[in-house]
């Protein structure tokens, strides 16, 4: 084989695809279904365990822009993704199911992808390989990793939210809507009032959690538990995960005191998931506590939370910004594995990885994509961040370089449309130049 590629998640399914559609051979090595992880149900690619959401679809957002690029650049998830879409208002959120099902179907009818089950325990020397085990990785690959790499594996907790079967919701309390209005009018929501909202949360405070087995491993801060957050202060969650504000209950015309959102989860539109509602609650505490939510006194759980840990390197200290491996010449590393937080950008990395790992075999010196694209800037973030305070991230707008003086009126801008219209514009030119400097990158790699 030309290439391997360890762990048919999200980035080695992309990976996998990119390799093979510029014409390398590629192996693709997945342990599952003969040996699972404590998260995943199936041996499918590209399955998706804590959330079915790919983030918003604001052109200008971070997210938006990072989708811009993926479709330049002809994404197979991302392409997976939006033909398996489900309402989710101004997101995109997919059927889990049918998704990592079209992942997969593609990947095996490949000619030059060659599927092989089996676990494995290090890079076959000689072999372009990539490491896309994601935040499970086994422990005997998470063992030679660490020591090729010679850093040793940081960790942190991760957690999994609830879901509910659609007609357990009691609809008369629950109402449809998308916070402001933007888009349809797609999720349920779970009004509370300041009675409601207290006792909700002296329950959650009080009920038992599930144990931890390394007290030295520290959560991701955009993935918290809700108990977690609710340790922090009792208004935390109105502040969060319970914001209503933009949720107007249609019998009172008002917004509520506090608010629980349901996702739709699958195609069939029978599975809803609780928006931000992680959570280490033992499973017999989370029908207690979640049934006071008004709307789920009934409810049926399709799932129930769960909480595992994840695995990710020191980037700063093992990686280059074409995720190459600083140490092991041939060794690249993608997803979760390799500091990024979220599907989109776990795919994202799968991506850049491929397109390095193409550069190298066909002799072109490696090219980091262009900082002022979002990939490329969050790429660069892994590779030069303080190695000292390094921890996992998303695509963030504050990851790219400041836009040059004199592009924005900042004062006539305000004055049209406030701080929102200020931040819609300033991504709008993030965007245009994210879009135009990917579009001479790949038009240089062409010709190299």
């Amino acid at each position: 084989m030309d290439m391997d590629v360890i762990g048919a998640g999200l980035a080695g399914a992309e990976a996998a695809w990119q390799l093979a559609g510029r014409g390398h051979e590629v192996r693709l090595r997945e342990m599952r279904p003969g040996q699972m992880t404590p998260a995943h149900q199936t041996g499918q690619a590209a399955e998706m365990v804590c959330s079915n959401s790919f983030k918003s679809d604001d052109p200008n957002s971070a997210t938006g822009i990072l989708k811009a690029e993926l479709r330049t650049m002809d994404s197979l998830i991302l392409r997976c993704a939006e033909a398996t879409r489900v309402p989710a208002g101004n997101s995109l959120a997919v059927d889990r199911f049918a998704f990592a099902d079209r992942v997969t179907s593609e990947l095996r009818a490949h000619p030059r992808i060659h599927w092989v089950e089996e676990l494995a325990t290090r890079a076959e020397p000689g072999v372009p390989t990539l490491i896309a085990t994601g935040p499970l990785t086994a422990e005997p690959l998470a063992d030679w990793l660490a020591a090729a790499c010679g850093s040793e594996r940081l960790f942190f907790y991760d957690a999994i939210a609830p879901i509910v079967e659609r007609d357990s919701i009691d609809t008369s309390v629950a109402f449809k809507a998308a916070r402001y209005d933007k888009g349809d009018p797609d999720f349920y929501n779970c009004p509370m009032d300041q009675a409601d909202y207290e006792a909700f949360v002296t329950a959650l405070l009080a009920a038992p959690r599930a144990e931890l087995h390394a007290f030295d491993t520290p959560y991701f801060e955009a993935c918290l538990p809700i108990e977690v957050m609710a340790d922090r202060g009792r208004e935390t969650l109105r502040h969060g995960p319970m914001k209503p504000v933009g949720l107007d209950d249609p019998r009172t015309g008002r917004y509520p005191y506090a608010v629980v959102q349901l996702r739709q989860d699958n195609l069939a539109g029978d599975h809803f998931n609780l928006v931000g509602f992680q959570t280490r609650l033992q499973w017999g505490a989370q029908k207690e506590v979640f049934r006071l939510i008004p709307g789920l006194e009934q409810a049926e759980f399709v799932r129930l939370g769960s909480i595992h840990r994840n695995t990710y390197v020191k980037a700063p200290q093992v990686l280059d910004a074409t995720l190459a491996v600083r140490r092991v010449p041939g060794l690249w590393l993608g997803g979760q594995l390799s500091g990024v937080e979220g599907y989109l950008e776990s795919a994202a990395s799968g991506l850049a990885a491929a397109l390095s790992m193409h550069r190298a075999a066909v002799g072109a010196s490696p090219a980091p994509l262009p900082r002022e694209t979002m990939l490329g800037a969050l790429l660069h973030y892994l590779a030069h961040a303080s190695v000292k305070d390094f921890c996992p991230t998303n695509a963030m707008l504050g990851l790219l370089p400041a836009l040059p003086d004199g592009l924005l009126d900042h004062r006539a801008l305000k004055r049209a449309g406030g701080i929102r219209g200020l931040k819609a514009a300033k991504g709008a030119v993030h965007r245009e130049r994210a879009l135009a400097a990917l579009t001479a990158f790949l038009a240089a790699a062409e010709r190299s």
